[in-house]
């Protein structure tokens, strides 16, 4: 009779049966499986998954636990081909839904280690998990979700106070400590939809047409072209219905004659900061896109992949449509996988001779 390693790490007797089905599994390599048992190998002190495709252990070397768990008590190592302590691809994805459900209906955001145990994994497995499933980290996860709670309920009329306690923050200190990167003012600033906040921009015109260049006091927020100057403006007025908008003084129309000269020859750089605002997953797509160099290309699958997240193709797409500060964040780099061009927020014809001029 063969014997396996149980969960308190002492050796225990196995049926001979189950002994004899498990082997063939492991000589079959079968994936089915899988979840079901890990073997152990005696000589090497590491536990596989049934499919794993490492060479076969000698038999007599071989035991069967019914779980990672039971195997790591027992003093054994994962190995590092089958990860057989990691879940499946299928069951991965469920749990990082069920934590990202379980961040979103907590009152504060929970930590890592609290998140993992519910996951039964590690924390560093955890965090790995879920930032290969979500392209953020869940810190990042759980602030974008914070911050979307604040605007949300300001939004819809809550005072500070109950927005506060609405998303999570647990004082007044941390919320105004966050609000700047959540809002890009103060929450009080945003409630009142950008009272008393000063946007200085001005309107000027480029090769391409119009082109409107809006800054806070942290930066450009906005580069918008178009061809008609005062739809841009009212653009402009959406975002912040009740900002002071300040015309731009001569200091200011020195930093539009800069924004024009970038789109005009993009290789000389902006050299300007930028006020971007955005969730953490168009924070990275923008990222990426920053990285493609002066007439050089690249396709939605591929900012996909420089991310970590290869399937999230499409939104990828939505983040670069979702861009605000045209060429400085240069998404009319991104062009399909056959090399044609896709939609452009300014327009394909923009694109086209962008593209087309940086080439040059």
């Amino acid at each position: 009779m063969r014997r396996r390693f149980s969960g308190d790490g002492e050796v225990a007797p196995s049926s001979g049966a189950a002994d004899t089905r498990y082997w063939k599994a492991v000589q079959a390599r079968d994936r089915r499986s899988d979840g079901t048992f890990v073997y152990a190998v005696a000589t090497t002190g590491v536990y596989c998954r049934p499919s794993c495709a490492a060479r076969r252990a000698k038999r007599e070397n071989v035991s069967f636990c019914a779980s990672w768990r039971e195997a790591e008590a027992a003093g054994f190592r994962a190995c590092k081909r089958c990860r057989p302590n990691e879940r499946q691809d299928g069951s991965s994805l469920d749990m990082v839904r069920e934590a990202c459900r379980f961040i979103e209906t907590a009152e504060h955001a929970p930590s890592l280690s609290e998140l993992a145990a519910r996951s039964g994994l590690s924390p560093s497995h955890f965090h790995r998990v879920f930032l290969a499933a979500t392209g953020v980290t869940p810190k990042a996860y759980a602030s974008a979700h914070r911050h979307g709670r604040l605007r949300e309920a300001l939004k819809t009329g809550a005072t500070v106070t109950e927005a506060m306690h609405d998303a999570g923050f647990g004082s007044s200190s941390r919320l105004h400590a966050a609000s700047r990167a959540a809002l890009g003012m103060t929450p009080s600033e945003f409630k009142s939809g950008g009272a008393n906040t000063a946007i200085r921009f001005a309107v000027g015109h480029c090769d391409l047409g119009a082109i409107l260049v809006a800054a806070s006091d942290k930066g450009i927020t906005a580069i918008l072209l178009g061809d008609d100057a005062e739809a841009l403006v009212h653009e402009l007025e959406d975002c912040f219905p009740r900002a002071t908008l300040v015309g731009g003084d001569a200091a200011f129309e020195a930093v539009v004659s800069q924004v024009v000269g970038l789109v005009e020859a993009p290789e000389a750089g902006l050299g300007l900061p930028l006020d971007v605002r955005g969730t953490a997953f168009q924070y990275r797509v923008w990222e990426a896109l920053s990285q493609i160099p002066v007439g050089a290309t690249a396709t939605y699958s591929e900012i996909a992949a420089r991310i970590g997240m290869p399937k999230a193709v499409r939104a990828v797409a939505s983040a670069c449509a979702s861009n605000k500060i045209a060429v400085a964040i240069p998404c009319h780099r991104v062009v399909r996988t056959d090399g044609s061009l896709s939609g452009y927020r300014w327009g394909v014809a923009r694109k086209r001779a962008l593209l087309k001029r940086e080439a040059r």
